[in-house]
């Protein structure tokens, strides 16, 4: 996100105080705008989707909440479950936020640049692996998260492939054009006249688990949602 912008963070911010119908705009490079009114990051359980239902139900242990928002997986999971939770986001206003919300646990921090603590479950939805920004970075956000798990640990995380924008021929194969993966986007958001734009990663499931492997934990698809979009758990493989 560009520099000295927490766009996300403030909108976040401006709904706890004043929630109103206050919406977040985005696009991407390969997507139209889209308004998001911001109550939906302050959902409930049962307003979540399926997927991040299907995931909360699978946290277990000591949760690490990568990229938490506002807080409402992990508020959940700590009153409803009664897990020990953590939030960790490099959003200034999301962290207050979440903890404003009643999350007590919170690091204001890339997840990139934490040390510390161990977890038993890192848990990592709405587009999880968006934040290493490209393909090229997910082996590295992976081998981080590996270094984050405790022993019989897992990391949750959704995402979706994006193969199903694209057009196909006659003999049913999709026109993707350029060379680079088409789920390495420039995602952008705007919020009270402010915008930044930033790279953001979709991610089938095949390469999401090919870049897995190769840091050293085993996927497991564990659901399949409407379009196109998944729910996976990684455990280590050494």
């Amino acid at each position: 996100m560009s520099e000295n912008k927490d766009i996300f963070g403030t909108a976040l911010w401006d709904y706890y105080q004043f929630p109103a119908d206050q919406e977040l705009i985005t696009w991407t490079s390969l997507t139209e705008e889209d308004a998001i009114p911001v109550k939906y990051f302050f959902r409930e359980f049962n307003q979540m989707p399926a997927i991040e239902q299907k995931a909360l139900e699978l946290c277990v242990g000591k949760v690490l909440d990568v990229g938490c928002g506002a807080g409402s997986h992990g508020l959940y999971l700590n009153r409803e479950q009664q897990l020990e939770v953590w939030g960790i986001d490099s959003s200034p206003g999301a962290i207050k936020t979440a903890a404003q919300r009643g999350l007590k646990k919170v690091v204001n921090q890339s997840v990139f640049d934490y040390h510390g603590k161990t977890f038993d479950t890192l848990l990592l939805l709405m587009n999880g692996p968006g934040i290493c920004g490209k393909l090229e970075n997910l082996k590295k956000l992976f081998e981080k998260l590996k270094s984050l798990l405790n022993p019989g640990g897992q990391v949750l995380l959704d995402s979706s492939d994006l193969i199903y924008l694209f057009d196909q021929t006659d003999l049913g194969e999709k026109i993707i054009p350029g060379e680079n993966y088409y789920g390495d986007l420039e995602y952008g958001i705007r919020y009270n006249h402010q915008s930044a734009t930033f790279p953001w990663l979709y991610v089938g499931f095949d390469l999401m688990s090919e870049a897995a492997k190769k840091a050293g934990l085993r996927a497991e698809l564990v659901m399949e949602g409407e379009h196109w979009d998944y729910l996976a758990r990684l455990t280590k493989e050494y």
